[in-house]
């Protein structure tokens, strides 16, 4: 069964008196979910302890933990020392990743702007993804934990689907984050109907194998867009902002698949994600 959850904590959290994270996984439990993506997104700043503390918490309640990388990681830049510097975010994330019992860490591709081509800057993004990998394994950092480089939202960024599935096929063990709001933004629209998410989803499986596909990352919420692509992440309830989730669903459930399903609503990601859980449900339910 797919595992539903939150990016990060909503505002409910908060509301209810709660102020660790070490409280949410049993408070996401008791919303009925069985996910947790912890946010790293402005810098690794938890301690080994309070991630222990968390993974305990996750282990004794039935969520599973995913870690999201600094936003400051560029595979694609030319500049050395923020080449070094991207390499020590995705090792950082991985090192708590371990210490928290994450099994997967996302991670933003970069820009596509500073090299002379956006081949180019995917050609430094796949050396540089390489190198990543290899001192991570030296550190035995991927034993138990995958990298999930994660489709982008804006057409200056490195991370179409095409430009994530080549990053993925340079090792077995990564796993696309699809992010199907980015993905919708950067297409302008381009995601309305069942077939159109049975494309993506063929995409992946003709170019990765089913197995990848099947235990996907994903990434989900409402983003308007402009024509640069992704402008602001909504809520559910926004329904003039795309695109819809039930046809993903369709997707999902005829499909067999196994996906982690994150919300990144803006606020309500638990609750939300309580009712995209409630929508894949519906459409199980007339099969069983």
């Amino acid at each position: 069964m797919p595992r539903f959850g939150s990016a990060g904590n909503p505002q409910a959290f908060y509301d209810a008196g709660y102020q660790s994270s070490v409280q949410m996984p049993a408070w996401l439990a008791s919303q009925n979910l069985g996910a947790y993506e912890y946010q790293c997104g402005r810098g690794v700043n938890i301690g080994f302890l309070q991630a222990r503390l968390i993974g305990e918490a996750a282990a004794a309640n039935d969520v599973v933990l995913s870690i999201h990388a600094p936003y400051y990681i560029n595979l694609a830049s030319t500049d050395s020392e923020k080449q070094n510097k991207t390499i020590g975010y995705i090792l950082s994330s991985l090192q708590i990743a371990r210490e928290m019992g994450a099994t997967r860490v996302i991670l933003h591709p970069g820009s596509a702007m500073m090299a002379p081509s956006r081949a180019m800057a995917l050609s430094l993004a796949i050396d540089l993804f390489k190198k990543a990998i290899s001192l991570a394994d030296e550190q035995q950092l991927l034993v138990k934990c995958q990298l999930c480089p994660e489709v982008m939202g804006k057409n200056n960024q490195l991370g179409d689907l095409e430009e994530v599935i080549t990053l993925c096929r340079q090792d077995d063990r990564l796993v696309p984050c699809v992010d199907f709001g980015h993905l919708n933004a950067r297409t302008q629209g381009g995601l309305k109907t069942k077939a159109d998410y049975q494309a993506a989803c063929d995409l992946i499986a003709n170019t990765l194998g089913y197995e990848r596909l099947k235990h996907l990352h994903i990434h989900y919420s409402r983003i308007e867009f402009s024509r640069g692509g992704e402008k602001k992440h909504h809520r559910l309830e926004d329904r003039q902002y795309g695109p819809d989730f039930y046809p993903l669903a369709q997707v999902i459930a005829d499909n067999l698949l196994e996906p982690v399903i994150i919300c990144e609503s803006n606020g309500t990601q638990a609750a939300d994600a309580a009712q995209m859980q409630e929508i894949y449900q519906s459409i199980l339910s007339p099969c069983q």
